[in-house]
């Protein structure tokens, strides 16, 4: 049975999502703070954690710091509408979706199994063969899940790493931002959705630049993007 972790502090909601989601077989824990919420991570195993951002004892981004030097669990962040910069800060952190209160039950419910299916995707990935990316420098190995500058490991999260497995594998064609919501993000493009930007802008932050300057990954404006190899 997939197990998941609710960090919530509002109790309401967090019985009315734990209600849901056991009806739909999974096993769910909670958690009402982040003090509580840390000690059950280490506890347990967990499939998949929903983590609020704002908590008493410890706040969600500094609790989704240490998830993130720990474990690669796919982790969802839930938020107050008006906190779009924490938002941003959590994707920068790891966080793998994020939804803005108030949201369907349902939409968590399919962000939960939509997020689960890629990193299962990705852990089956990790057995089936070795599948290697490289110019200029830049290696990405499709096995291990590993991304190299110069021989040096890029520390990439999971949605970074498939980002930049994507634009490589079809270098010099331009990528739709509708096929990167949908191969990397595993959900419908929508106009208003800030992620793929933040996830962009972190990735060209760790690849860096071309040996010979100018940026390895390119916006094409109203198309998408394109790993550059000319």
């Amino acid at each position: 049975m997939t197990k998941l972790l609710i960090i919530e502090k509002d109790t309401d909601l967090t019985k009315e999502l734990k209600s849901m989601l056991e009806q739909e077989s999974f096993e769910v824990s909670v958690a009402y703070d982040g003090i509580e919420g840390q000690k059950r991570f280490v506890e347990d195993d967990f499939d998949l954690i929903v983590l609020a951002l704002l908590l008493p004892g410890i706040n969600g981004l500094d609790l989704l710091r240490t998830i993130r030097k720990a474990s690669s669990i796919p982790v969802i962040i839930i938020s107050e509408k008006n906190h779009e910069i924490d938002r941003i800060l959590g994707l920068e952190l790891g966080a793998d979706d994020y939804l803005s209160k108030p949201f369907y039950q349902r939409e968590l419910l399919a962000r939960i199994n939509a997020v689960l299916r890629r990193y299962r995707w990705e852990t089956h990935t990790l057995n089936a063969g070795t599948k290697l990316n490289e110019f200029e420098g830049l290696r990405v190995d499709s096995r291990s899940r590993t991304a190299y500058r110069d021989s040096e490991p890029i520390e990439l999260t999971s949605i970074e790493f498939e980002f930049l497995e994507t634009l490589m594998s079809r270098s010099g064609i331009t990528v739709s931002r509708e096929t990167i919501s949908q191969k990397v993000l595993r959900r419908d493009f929508s106009p208003l959705d800030r992620s793929i930007d933040v996830h962009v802008s972190q990735l060209r932050k760790k690849i860096g630049d071309r040996p010979g300057g100018g940026p390895r990954i390119k916006t094409v404006r109203g198309a998408g993007y394109i790993f550059v190899t000319d």
